[in-house]
C-alpha cells in the first residue's frame, strides 16, 4: 500500500497536577493494513513555551514515522531534517550510544556549523568539493582561521550524519559525500609539555585537594572528566589501583568515553598515600562520595574543572614560573610523552593511556623531548665519528660534555 506523508497532529493536553503537556499523534499501519493511532508525550509547556518550539522538537520523530516514504526514489529530504532525525535516534539521552561529552560535541557541530550552512539543501544535492571548499572558508568568531583539528572534527560529524542517512536507506550505499573530503588534522602548534621539574614547582604552589588533583592527573594521565568523576569506592588502596567507572561533563554523570577507557589503572604508592591522607581529612570520605567533592555544593557534586583551572591552577603556574598554556589535557599529553621518553614499551604506554590503538598513542599524544633528540642524534654521530672525537671549536666542547 502506498504510504502518504504524515505530518501528525500536535495538541496541548491539560493535567490534573503539574504543567500542561504537548502530545504528538500519528497513525501506523498494522499487518492487517488497518491504521493504529499512536500518541507520544513531547514535553511540558514549561519545556516548550510555544507550539513552534514543540513542533521543532518532534521533527526527528516525524522523520521516523515517514521513514518508509523517505526511501522512495526521488523523495526530497533536507539536511536539517536529517540532523533532527539523527539527534532523535542517536544523540538523545535514551539512546545511550555516546557519552554526554560526545553528545555535546556532536550537537554543537551539527547546530552551530552544519545546520546554518547546509540545512536547507537536499541531502542528494550535497557535493564533496562543496564541503571541502566550505571547510576551507570557516573562521573563528574573532576572524582567525579555524584550526585544522576543528575542521577535521566537523568533517567527521558530516560523515557520520550521512552514514546515518545511508543506514536508513535514504541514500544509496557509497554515496556519502563527506568520505572523500580532503581535510588535514595536522596541528599548527605542538601541545605544551610539562617537564617533571615544572610539575614539581607547580605542586609547591598548590594546597589541599587542588595539589592532589594535579598530582593524580600528572601521574596517571586521567582525562579531566574521569578525574573529577572519581569516588572513594573506585580507589583500591590495598592493590594500588583505580577503577574507572564513570565520567562527568558539565555536571552530568555518564559512561566513560570508550570501552578501553574503562580499564583500571595503577597508582603509585606515594600518590595513594596522599589520597589516603586527603580522605582522612575530608568531610566527604564515604565510598559513594566524590574524591574531589565541592564544599560549595555540600558534596553533592565535585569541583567544576574549568573553574579550578582558571582560578587556581593557572595562577599557580604563573607563580611557579611556567609560561606555557596549561590545561587539564596538558597533563595527559605530558604523561604520555614522558613515558615514551623514559623508554617504556609502547604497548604499556597505550594501555596506561587506555587507548584502543598504539598508533593513536604515538601519533597524537607522545612528543619527543629535545634532550632525548639530542642524545639520539649524538649516539648516531658517535658511530660515524668514533668515540674519541673532540670538537674543534672550544666553546662547543662545553655543550658537548654537558650532554654526557
Amino acid at each position: 500500500m502506498r504510504q502518504s506523508f504524515q505530518r501528525g497532529y500536535l495538541r496541548c493536553t491539560r493535567r490534573k497536577s503539574g504543567p500542561d503537556c504537548w502530545e504528538y499523534l500519528w497513525r501506523e499501519y498494522s499487518t492487517s493494513r488497518k491504521p493504529v493511532r499512536r500518541t507520544m508525550v513531547v514535553g511540558t509547556t514549561d519545556q516548550y513555551k510555544t507550539r513552534d518550539c514543540a513542533m521543532a522538537a518532534i521533527n526527528g520523530l516525524r522523520m521516523q514515522v515517514n521513514a518508509g516514504r523517505h526511501r522512495r526514489p526521488g523523495y526530497s529530504i533536507s539536511v536539517s531534517d536529517l540532523i533532527d532525525h539523527y539527534i532523535e535516534m542517536e544523540l538523545s539521552a535514551t539512546a545511550a550510544r555516546h557519552s554526554h561529552a560526545t553528545r555535546l560535541g556532536y550537537l554543537s557541530i551539527l547546530n552551530n556549523w552544519i545546520r546554518p550552512s547546509w540545512g536547507m539543501l537536499d541531502i542528494h544535492a550535497v557535493r564533496t568539493v562543496e564541503i571541502e571548499r566550505w571547510l576551507g572558508e570557516q573562521k573563528r568568531l574573532d576572524g582567525s582561521a579555524l584550526a585544522n583539528s576543528s575542521k577535521a572534527k566537523i568533517r567527521s560529524v558530516f560523515c557520520v550524519l550521512f552514514n546515518h542517512a545511508i543506514r536508513n536507506e535514504w541514500l544509496e550505499q557509497g554515496k556519502n559525500p563527506a568520505v572523500y573530503v580532503r581535510q588535514s588534522a595536522k596541528r599548527r602548534l605542538a601541545p605544551d609539555i610539562i617537564e617533571p621539574k615544572e610539575l614539581q614547582a607547580l605542586l609547591t604552589q598548590l594546597e589541599s585537594s587542588f595539589r592532589l588533583m594535579v598530582l593524580v592527573a600528572g601521574t596517571t594521565g586521567l582525562r579531566r572528566s574521569e578525574l573529577f568523576a572519581l569516588k572513594w569506592g573506585d580507589i583500591d588502596f590495598s592493590n594500588l589501583r583505580i577503577d574507572i567507572q564513570r565520567s562527568i561533563c558539565s555536571g552530568v554523570v555518564g559512561d566513560c568515553k570508550t570501552e578501553a577507557s574503562r580499564q583500571p589503572i595503577p597508582v603509585d604508592e606515594r600518590v595513594a598515600a596522599d589520597l589516603w591522607l586527603w580522605r582522612e581529612t575530608s568531610n566527604y570520605s564515604q565510598p559513594g562520595d566524590w574524591v574531589f567533592a565541592s564544599p560549595r555544593a555540600r558534596g553533592r557534586l565535585p569541583f567544576w574543572p574549568d573553574v579550578v583551572m582558571q582560578k587556581v591552577i593557572k595562577p599557580a603556574a604563573e607563580r611557579a614560573g611556567i609560561h606555557k598554556n596549561v590545561r587539564w589535557h596538558t597533563f595527559r599529553h605530558s604523561y604520555a610523552s614522558l613515558l615514551i621518553a623514559n623508554g617504556e614499551n609502547v604497548k604499556v604506554v597505550q594501555e596506561l593511556m587506555r587507548h584502543a590503538s598504539s598508533r593513536f598513542t604515538l601519533d597524537v599524544y607522545s612528543q619527543a623531548r629535545m634532550v632525548a633528540k639530542h642524545q639520539a642524534q649524538q649516539r648516531l654521530a658517535a658511530m660515524v665519528l668514533g668515540g674519541g672525537y673532540e670538537p674543534a671549536v672550544p666553546w662547543m666542547a662545553d655543550s658537548y660534555s654537558a650532554l654526557h
